[in-house]
């Protein structure tokens, strides 16, 4: 089923899925003049935030539904520079991202989000446990238990939130208006108190190793009214699956 976003917010596609099918395909080429201007927009980047690295990512080449609640989604091995010109002037949509992110309500119902470092690529970002997927070594697949591997990483490393892969299970697809794919997870309910000590203590272990948290504060919230209140930007696809949630 698919569902419209929340009134005043971007469109940003949701499918709830049971099932999921990953395809390797080549990475589409650039021309010259493409290479030029992500180099280009990559070294800006860098300028302007040293902490970047260039490392390995997967992109989304295609997104095919398959049925009502299965889909398909061929995925290509890229660099992180690829998705340099995405941001700032003169933007442009570039080679779609693919990432996974996680939901993680607390008792009463309401979401864990999380603030983006000043050091991280988008600052000040508010959003959900998530982040970009690494390719596998060759001949190995990227398949479900892939992603449900690369959400719990990303949901104990940004909150400190330890939880088994197996127990993240899939819920949406999301496609933004740029094209970017999302595979979001829900996480077993949690008690508010505890996910709240847990981030604080892992804010605590980063400092005594002398680096930042990537999230530098965490919020729950329970409506798109309430992320109004946080103050700053929001990833696209949070009001959206804020509203979702609440209506499930």
């Amino acid at each position: 089923m698919t569902t419209e976003p929340p009134p005043g917010h971007p469109a940003v596609e949701t499918q709830e899925v049971h099932r999921i099918r990953l395809v390797e395909a080549p990475v589409p080429p650039q021309t010259p003049e493409e290479r030029r201007a992500v180099d280009h927009a990559w070294e800006e980047a860098v300028r302007a935030n040293p902490d970047l690295f260039d490392g390995p990512v997967v992109a989304c080449t295609r997104l095919t539904r398959t049925g009502p609640h299965d889909v398909t989604v061929s995925w290509a091995r890229t660099t992180y520079r690829r998705y340099a010109r995405r941001r700032g002037p003169g933007a442009t949509p570039g080679l779609p991202a693919l990432f996974v992110a996680v939901v993680q309500p607390a008792e009463d119902g309401r979401l864990l989000v999380g603030r983006m470092a000043s050091w991280t690529a988008t600052p000040g970002r508010w959003q959900l446990p998530g982040g970009s997927i690494e390719p596998p070594a060759p001949h190995q697949p990227l398949d479900t238990a892939a992603l449900q591997w690369h959400a719990a990483r990303e949901l104990a490393e940004e909150t400190g939130v330890d939880t088994p892969p197996d127990d993240l299970a899939l819920w949406l697809v999301l496609r933004g208006a740029r094209g970017s794919v999302g595979v979001v997870f829900r996480a077993p309910e949690r008690p508010a108190r505890g996910l709240r000590e847990r981030h604080a203590a892992l804010v605590s272990a980063e400092a005594e190793r002398g680096r930042g948290a990537e999230f530098d504060r965490v919020q729950l919230v329970g409506s798109v009214e309430e992320l109004a209140g946080l103050g700053g930007s929001c990833a696209t696809y949070l009001a959206p699956v804020v509203h979702r949630y609440g209506r499930s």
